[in-house]
């Protein structure tokens, strides 16, 4: 794969790769690119291992869910409310049985033990 699918203009060998074989992110939207990454991949592990254990499902079910084609993300802000909690708002593109949707999500994250983990999500209007 050469670019990575985050969008970030880099390739994915020197982006969200590293963070999905173990490395912490530094920042809670590097950790929101990577797990949109991870849903293009198809990597449930990675992703619930990055979910804050008082949100986390027990599971996905990625491979029973409709073929989803991610299409694009854009990271519209990035703000971080002290040391342990940020916001990142972004969209992600996609398509489901041909038919295009947008999610539009102001994320929160938590940082328990040096560990960017995604808390849970709003979808403004």
């Amino acid at each position: 794969m050469a670019e990575c699918p985050c969008g970030s203009g880099k390739p994915y060998a020197a982006c969200c790769q590293p963070l999905h074989l173990g490395h912490p992110p530094a920042t809670a939207e590097a950790l929101m690119r990577s797990r949109y990454t991870a849903y293009v991949l198809n990597l449930e592990d990675y992703l619930l291992q990055t979910w804050h254990p008082q949100t986390r499902p027990a599971t996905l079910n990625l491979p029973d869910s409709p073929p989803t084609k991610w299409l694009g993300l854009a990271v519209k802000s990035h703000a971080t409310d002290g040391d342990d909690s940020a916001v990142v708002e972004f969209i992600a593109r996609y398509k489901v049985g041909g038919k295009a949707h947008r999610l539009h999500e102001i994320s929160r994250f938590r940082r328990i033990d040096g560990r960017w983990l995604y808390l849970d999500g709003e979808h403004p209007r």
